[in-house]
């Protein structure tokens, strides 16, 4: 595999260290615009290889024409977002950037699997799917993974319990208007309900939903990276093995849970291919009419694209 990171900020170096570390690339290509910062962290992280006993061949460049041939572009650049702003603030000008990055990638890459993560993420999804012209199942936003991650941490928190041991699965768009699906949450196969009271778990979902504005607030000059980083390269290992994970990831449906045209968080199998299913899982009406909302939400953003002239 040869896999490019657009971005060499913290999200984008993150991922990179993180993808050589695990072996899941022969060569990591990490492309920036601003001059040296690629070449560095690039040359940086290969010379920390051998006290990794990783083989991954890391480098850095400004230019695109390195990247040429990858399986897997990652997309992480973009501005953070800084206290008081929402994710939607930055629409504008991320879309400039997402849009000239996913032209000159997939230029070069024709083939490539892109994962998005700059925000707003299912907006920048959408996008990338528009500008580059590819099928779907090769266009995937990460969103769902963090979130859930997220999520995950929090119960745990709480319980005081493994993270290991509790499956959840949150849908809807990366934001303020996501899903998370408490219904689908267990402990050890313990439904959450049974170890926690309502108030507790609205909380912890309310605090999901808050979870990055939260990192941004204590960080006051960036965003959350470790996390967002973390949950790519979980993506990136089940496309690059093949594992065909179920994962909540940002994709385009067409007709999938009544929604067309939209980019969205729901359940995907995740494998070599990309996405090689949608799944639709049983919903009740109050958390249909929540992704109904969440949807409408993103739709309202992605008009935005016309009016930018994309």
């Amino acid at each position: 595999m040869k896999i490019t990171v657009v971005g060499a900020g913290n999200v984008g170096a993150t991922v990179a260290q993180q993808l050589a570390y695990y072996e899941l690339a022969r060569e990591v290509v990490l492309v920036d615009i601003a001059e040296g910062i690629p070449q560095g962290k690039g040359l940086d992280l290969l010379e920390a290889m051998p006290v990794l006993g990783s083989d991954t061949y890391v480098h850095g460049t400004n230019s695109y024409e390195p990247t040429a041939s990858s399986d897997i572009v990652i997309i992480t650049a973009g501005l953070a977002r800084k206290p008081g702003m929402s994710r939607d603030d930055l629409l504008a000008a991320n879309a400039k950037i997402v849009a000239s990055c996913a032209q000159q990638a997939v230029a070069h890459s024709p083939n490539a699997i892109f994962i998005i993560v700059s925000n707003p993420l299912d907006v920048m999804t959408y996008l990338t799917l528009r500008v580059t012209k590819l099928p779907r199942h090769r266009v995937i936003g990460m969103a769902g993974v963090l979130d859930t991650a997220r999520y995950r941490a929090f119960i745990a928190m709480e319980l005081g319990c493994s993270v290991e041991d509790i499956q959840a699965l949150l849908l809807g768009g990366h934001g303020d208007s996501m899903v998370p699906l408490v219904r689908y949450t267990t402990v050890a196969g313990i439904p959450l309900s049974q170890l926690l009271p309502n108030d507790r778990i609205e909380a912890i979902v309310q605090r999901t939903k808050d979870g990055g504005i939260e990192i941004v607030n204590y960080l006051k000059t960036g965003s959350a990276y470790y996390a967002p980083a973390a949950s790519t390269v979980e993506m990136v290992e089940s496309i690059v093995k093949n594992k065909r994970r179920i994962l909540p990831c940002s994709a385009l449906c067409d007709g999938e849970y009544g929604l067309r045209d939209v980019c969205i968080g729901v359940p995907v199998k995740l494998g070599a291919r990309g996405i090689e299913q949608i799944l639709q899982i049983e919903l009740t009406d109050h958390e249909r009419a929540l992704l109904e909302q969440s949807a409408a939400d993103v739709s309202k953003n992605i008009a935005k694209l016309v009016e930018l002239g994309y």
